[in-house]
């Protein structure tokens, strides 16, 4: 069964930084390209970063341009979220799910990605 697990939220000051983790079990990471999206209350789900199944291409949201880094560890079977210099506006639950479905590159749209992780609290307040 594919399972992404997704970790590393909580509860940070503006300006700080976290690293999500989505690691996956049951199946290799290699041939998928990795998504991260996110939903604030009340708000619509919104694509923040992917990165291709080589790693070599990666997508960013504008509004986290600059200050995220999505990146992949394929022997580890995880893709990491690097966030830094934090706002208030990024909280949110923050989840990463997988695609065979892009030939290259990737495309920040949830509907083209299957399997989803469990989520991870992301909090960012004084």
């Amino acid at each position: 069964q594919l399972q992404l697990v997704d970790s590393g939220g909580g509860l940070v000051q503006p300006g700080g930084s976290l690293r999500l983790s989505c690691a996956a079990s049951g199946f290799t990471l290699d041939y998928y390209a990795i998504g991260w999206f996110r939903q604030a209350p009340g708000k619509e789900r919104e694509g923040v970063s992917c990165i291709s199944a080589s790693g070599a291409s990666t997508n960013y949201a504008d509004s986290v341009k600059g200050r995220f880094t999505i990146s992949r560890d394929n022997a580890k079977n995880t893709v990491y979220l690097q966030m830094n210099s934090l706002k208030p506006e990024d909280t949110a639950d923050y989840y990463c799910a997988a695609s065979r479905r892009f030939t290259r590159g990737c495309i920040l749209l949830g509907g083209l990605f299957g399997s989803w992780g469990q989520g991870t609290q992301v909090t960012v307040s004084s």
